[in-house]
């Protein structure tokens, strides 16, 4: 059998969203906007899921702005001159090393008073099987926030850095952290119950962003790309997916909302099996207005389920 694919790189899509009051960006991959001067403490996330977290802990009494604006491949995105002096002013800056490497330096040398890296918090992922350093670029899965359990480390640190930052507000960052914490442990729960007793336990999708979540629920994934999803397959690496998928006996093969689904499309379609969308939460789509982390990860899960026959 000769599998034919199409070429070219994955595109991101732009986006605008409105998600749990944190601002996200404006269309177009235009550069996110300055933080607001309006005397509360400044709180710059470094992508989505991180301003998620910090606005859902900071509620009204701080500004969460996203660094990364959304639509844009975190990965290679370099820094505005204004970002670059907000990061050096921020009260708060939270980010995750390895997803952007113009933010890690940035924000090393910006060296803000109050900082919370994620992937310090917990136990990173080595790269996938295969992949050398080079091509991942970063060292080990930069994609800590798709395991809820991760995300309820961060709460802990991230309310006691803007509680460091704005001590009068310490008790509502911690009742916010709290707050925050039960839904994401409600989430896990969900996860923990929905994957149990499925007729499958291996996922293939587009790039290997999922590696946390796997382990947390003692999935397999399989990848069409690398950590980051502008890598493009070799047809010996999409003829090995091809033949895993037959032999496990896979249904779906998982795309995501920004990227092109054209490779899973196309190895969809010679396998006639299904596809369904399985989302890394980087950023969110238009059609995703009023979505935010918990419910795409609700969405995660069901589609999951789905695929895996779960009871």
């Amino acid at each position: 059998m000769v599998l034919m694919f199409i070429s070219g790189s994955f595109r991101r899509a732009a986006a605008l969203v409105l998600a749990g009051g944190v601002w996200l960006g404006g269309l177009g991959g235009c550069a996110a906007p300055p933080a607001p001067d309006d005397g509360k403490p400044q709180v710059i996330a470094a992508i989505y899921p991180l301003a998620w977290l910090a606005g859902a802990i900071a509620g009204p009494r701080a500004d969460v702005v996203t660094l990364v604006p959304p639509g844009t491949e975190p990965h290679d995105y370099e820094l505005t001159p204004r970002q670059l002096a907000d990061l050096r002013t921020a009260a708060v800056v939270v980010y995750q090393q390895g997803v952007t490497a113009a933010a890690d330096e940035a924000i090393t040398q910006a060296a803000p008073a109050h900082l919370v890296e994620t992937g310090q918090l917990v136990t990173r992922l080595p790269l996938p099987e295969g992949e050398t350093e080079a091509a991942g670029q970063y060292g080990a899965d930069p994609h800590t926030w798709l395991d809820p359990n991760n995300m309820v480390v961060f709460a802990g640190a991230i309310a006691d850095a803007l509680a460091a930052a704005d001590p009068a507000g310490a008790a509502d960052y911690q009742a916010g952290a709290a707050a925050v914490r039960e839904q994401l442990t409600g989430l896990d729960d969900a996860f923990r119950s929905g994957l149990t007793g499925c007729a499958r336990t291996t996922f293939l999708t587009t790039h290997a962003a999922f590696g946390y979540l796997a382990k947390a629920y003692g999935l397999t994934q399989l990848a069409i790309a690398g950590l980051s999803p502008e890598d493009e397959p070799s047809p010996r690496h999409l003829g090995e997916l091809a033949a895993q998928a037959r032999s496990l006996g896979l249904t779906t093969v998982f795309f995501e909302t920004l990227i092109s689904p054209d490779y899973a499309e196309t190895l969809a379609d010679d396998l006639s099996l299904r596809t369904d969308v399985l989302d890394p939460i980087e950023a969110v789509t238009p059609a995703s207005r009023g979505a935010d982390y918990l419910t795409i990860m609700q969405a995660n899960l069901s589609a999951l389920r789905t695929a895996n026959a779960c009871p």
